[in-house]
């Protein structure tokens, strides 16, 4: 732990709120003791831990939108070499340091950084954390191309807020614009199970930046074309993916704007 003074931490965490993550600091403190999620996100991580590797020595960590760096504590503390997380949030990005300080964890990164810039960083990973964050971005589909192609070496954590059916239906390899010797659109795209994207116009629990939720089908949709195959779920809304081939790489980048990497002249 720290040997920063008890009162003076507890005057930084006040300083820094609210925080999205609660964080047990020791001594008492908290950082969002009345979260209205609970013990988040240590109740979550608790139930998806177990399918991470326990034991990440020599392994390297990216943590995107990595807000309070719980996620990013918790690979350090399985051993992992090196853990870089990033944000687009100055105050999420101070409180990860302070957290990290606080828990007396050296050999953390934090960097200011956006999702759609990862190529900048010019290393791939062998854990990518991507959680709580697809839903918050305007271009989804292409963080994900974007992480696939420049920063995913091995393993990708995903998760994301999922409204609508659990269900999967098959759908064909490839769709007829009618359903055949009709003109009838065909009927699987109103099944339940079809992969499904439910756009937020406004507002989601108070949050304007909350634009996307997908059902279960679209969540493993957009990872498959993407590049990834889900090897377990451990949680409805969690994925713990591998990187894949990715469909059509033959006809060029997945990304209809590819950043470009720092050999390329920098990001784009």
């Amino acid at each position: 732990m720290t040997k920063m003074p008890t009162d003076r931490l507890r005057e930084e965490v006040a300083r820094l709120a609210p925080w999205f993550h609660n964080i047990d600091l020791g001594n008492g403190i908290q950082t969002a003791p009345e979260h209205f999620l609970g013990d988040y996100p240590r109740f979550k991580f608790e139930r998806f831990g177990p399918a991470l590797p326990e034991d990440m020595t020599g392994k390297t960590v990216l943590d995107i939108g990595c807000n309070a760096g719980f996620y990013s504590v918790e690979m350090k503390r399985r051993g992992a070499t090196r853990v870089l997380g990033i944000d687009s949030d100055e105050r999420y990005l101070a409180q990860a340091r302070l957290a990290t300080e606080a828990l007396g964890f050296t050999g953390v990164e934090f960097a200011k950084l956006s999702v759609y810039d990862v190529a900048s960083l010019g290393e791939k990973f062998d854990l990518v954390i991507f959680m709580g964050v697809l839903y918050h971005l305007r271009h989804p589909l292409l963080a994900l191309d974007l992480i696939r192609e420049h920063v995913a070496g091995d393993m990708m954590l995903f998760q994301t807020l999922q409204r609508g059916s659990d269900d999967v239906c098959e759908v064909p390899e490839d769709h007829p614009f009618y359903v055949p010797g009709t003109y009838d659109a065909p009927a699987y795209f109103d099944d339940p199970g079809y992969p499904k994207m439910h756009f937020i116009e406004r507002e989601y629990a108070h949050d304007w930046t909350n634009w996307w939720a997908p059902n279960h089908a679209a969540s493993e949709a957009m990872l498959r074309a993407s590049g990834f195959t889900v090897e377990a779920r451990p949680e409805r809304d969690v994925y713990l993916c591998r990187v894949a081939p990715v469909p059509y790489a033959e006809y060029g980048p997945a990304a209809v704007y590819p950043a470009r990497g720092p050999e390329q002249g920098g990001s784009k």
